[in-house]
């Protein structure tokens, strides 16, 4: 039981990326408070894993539900020891005139200005604790961008950097930041990602720019997640650390 003890946030957790990390995090002994906007699904998922789990509904594009958030957790759980900032989302892969102004302005509240808030709101609590680990789900596409995705790459670069910048100013405070980089998922982001059907066809020109011949999966995500929330990982910080099978080397 790596994490056994543990309390951790997880946005964005009632699928994809977000569950497989719910899921790893609950099976490793953690408490894990679940945020997403998805109700249904997130209440189903905490009522599946039990008493170590529970639901938030959360935006987290705004700063009044992620307080409401970490304060759930900390009357729920106490103090989260590890956050993992996994909400996002994109514009469909498109030429990058083409993106209103309304859906940028969406993928950099989301994928960027959430992690403003968050840690705003839990440095604090881990700063008076002496102790805390934030995971970023950045992305492959802050290092290595496709084209079609302009804007969506550049938030997920902010995510990169910004860990980074995180890790060497939270560092006196023993708070490890990390960002875990996955290459394009079994997600439900899939076609918006691709900018065309999900088929066969389609799917194989994505693979073949990844050495491994495979798309990343939840459990791929988890176990960096699992590893990098860890005691193993207690003099790791600052790194983007690619999940992509080779797609960035």
């Amino acid at each position: 039981m790596q994490l056994a003890g543990k309390t951790a946030i997880v946005t964005g957790g009632a699928s994809g990326f977000g569950e497989g990390i719910a899921r790893a995090y609950v099976s490793e002994g953690a408490q894990v408070v679940i945020a997403d906007l998805e109700h249904g699904k997130g209440e189903a998922l905490a009522r599946q894993l039990g008493p170590l789990a529970v639901f938030v509904r959360c935006d987290v594009s705004l700063r009044p539900d992620i307080d409401v958030l970490v304060h759930t957790c900390v009357d729920r759980f106490g103090v989260p020891d590890i956050v993992v900032n996994n909400a996002g989302t994109t514009h469909t892969n498109m030429p990058l005139l083409d993106v209103d102004e309304a859906t940028f302005d969406k993928v950099f509240a989301v994928n960027v200005k959430s992690i403003y808030h968050m840690v705003l709101a839990v440095v604090p609590l881990m700063r008076k604790r002496g102790s805390g680990v934030i995971l970023n789900i950045g992305s492959t596409a802050g290092i290595r961008p496709r084209p079609g995705l302009t804007w969506y790459n550049a938030s997920k670069g902010a995510v990169n950097l910004l860990s980074k910048s995180l890790a060497v100013e939270l560092g006196a405070d023993r708070i490890r930041v990390n960002a875990i980089c996955p290459v394009i998922g079994e997600t439900g982001l899939l076609e918006q990602f691709m900018g065309m059907p999900d088929t066969l066809a389609n799917r194989a020109k994505f693979l073949a720019t990844i050495p491994l011949g495979r798309m990343c999966r939840p459990s791929d995500v988890a176990a960096a997640a699992v590893y990098l929330a860890s005691d193993a990982a207690e003099f790791i910080s600052g790194v983007e650390f690619p999940v992509d099978g080779a797609r960035t080397a």
